[in-house]
């Protein structure tokens, strides 16, 4: 399996979480040196948690279910 469909599966499964305060996660980009590039949508994008959301949920979450993961960022 490739690294973007692996990091697809896991933001199946971080997604709900999202969507149950009004938000989602779309993935843009995984790079070959392990960076994965999102965007948070809905309720998500403008929210002031949004920048803990992503490093403190989203990463942790790929990064422990994927250690090819280095990191995660908005685009």
């Amino acid at each position: 399996m490739e690294l973007k469909e692996k990091v697809e599966n896991e933001l199946k499964k971080i997604r709900p979480s999202l969507q149950a305060d009004g938000g989602d996660v779309k993935l843009v980009e995984v790079t070959e040196d392990g960076i994965v590039k999102i965007r948070l949508t809905g309720a998500c994008s403008g929210c002031p948690f949004a920048s803990m959301t992503l490093k403190m949920g989203i990463e942790h979450s790929l990064k422990k279910a994927i250690p090819e993961i280095k990191e995660v960022r908005a685009a």
